[in-house]
């Protein structure tokens, strides 16, 4: 076989497995996709979800998220969506509490304990002593028949018609409806305990969403010497020199009450350059610009951003209560401080 000929042959094969990949692919998509309908439409007549947000929002404790296997890691994300949307949470390894870290579960928590046959031998050998101890068990199976959703206080029924898997076995279909399910209870959570952005972000620090509602104006604002600014009867000479000085490509103008009263930027002094030959008897007074843009200190630095993008500009100025110049900002100071 000439090498064209076996070129030829790896291309054919390429394009035939592709076209293979592509329909197993959306056979998947869709086998998951009619479990997760048929989960949509079971719930219109089931009751259990309901029961299982009111005890979950009644739960002195914690949420405790349990399951073994593949369960065990759709567990671990459905404990971290709890935990991270204002219900306490975390995920209790079943093997792993049977050898001591039952002792992490105590009688005020609420247990999640996921296993879609039921019949998890290292969840059944701890949830009796869960109840005992008068602790909550909600289940989350594919057999409402099996031994752990008789043992729960409520049943959640994560059945699907068959797995995503071309042999039926690897969980595929279930676990989507299982996660699915843990994230709509979440989110029912999150909005009965009436959990907003604010609360999120104190949640998240460390991520955007954090930084947008943590981050106050006064945390990034530049203050003391660090803020351009001249008195309104200061010639322009030293007004150019203070805005060279402070680096921010403007200063402000404040009157005797330290209020700001206008504004000066290298845009303005290059728009001057055509008009104007003799810099050294123009007061500044004469030729800021007035009602200069200006926000609280208090504010959220992402208003800030909001005012910048509106009216087009790279600086504001920065006022307490009583409208005194306590700060200014630059765009860059916003980007620093990863708001942008």
């Amino acid at each position: 076989m000439s090498v064209t000929d076996e070129k030829t042959m790896l291309k054919a094969f390429d394009a035939k497995t592709a076209t293979r990949a592509l329909e197993l692919a959306r056979e998947a998509l869709q086998i998951e996709t009619d479990a997760l309908r048929a989960l949509h439409e079971r719930l219109a007549t089931d009751e259990s979800v309901g029961k299982a947000v009111s005890l979950l929002l009644q739960c002195k404790g914690r949420v405790v998220v349990s399951g073994i296997g593949k369960s065990g890691h759709i567990g671990r994300k459905i404990a971290a969506t709890l935990a991270s949307t204002g219900t306490p949470a975390l995920f209790v390894h079943p093997a792993e509490a049977a050898h001591g870290d039952l002792g992490m579960i105590t009688p005020d928590d609420a247990v999640i304990a996921i296993s879609y046959s039921g019949e998890a031998a290292e969840l059944m050998a701890i949830l009796p002593v869960v109840k005992r101890m008068g602790g909550i068990v909600i289940s989350m199976t594919g057999k409402p028949e099996s031994s752990l959703a008789k043992l729960s206080d409520v049943h959640l029924d994560v059945s699907v018609a068959k797995e995503a898997c071309p042999m039926n076995l690897a969980p595929t279909a279930s676990t989507t409806v299982t996660l699915a399910l843990g994230d709509a209870i979440a989110v029912a959570l999150l909005d009965l305990r009436g959990f907003r952005e604010e609360d999120f972000a104190r949640s998240h620090p460390g991520g955007a969403l954090g930084r947008r509602l943590l981050t106050h104006v006064r945390d990034v604002m530049r203050t003391g010497d660090a803020i351009p600014a001249v008195g309104l009867d200061t010639r322009l000479p030293e007004a150019l020199l203070e805005i060279s000085q402070k680096g921010m490509g403007m200063t402000a103008i404040v009157d005797a009450a330290n209020r700001p009263v206008g504004v000066f930027t290298d845009g303005d002094l290059r728009r001057m350059i055509e008009k104007v030959q003799d810099f050294s008897k123009v007061l500044i007074r004469d030729v800021m610009h007035a009602n200069p843009r200006s926000i609280n200190a208090d504010k959220l630095a992402v208003d800030a951003v909001a005012i910048m993008e509106e009216f087009r500009i790279n600086q504001m100025l920065v006022t307490d209560d009583a409208g005194l110049l306590v700060g200014a900002l630059h765009i860059h100071d916003l980007t620093r401080a990863k708001v942008i």
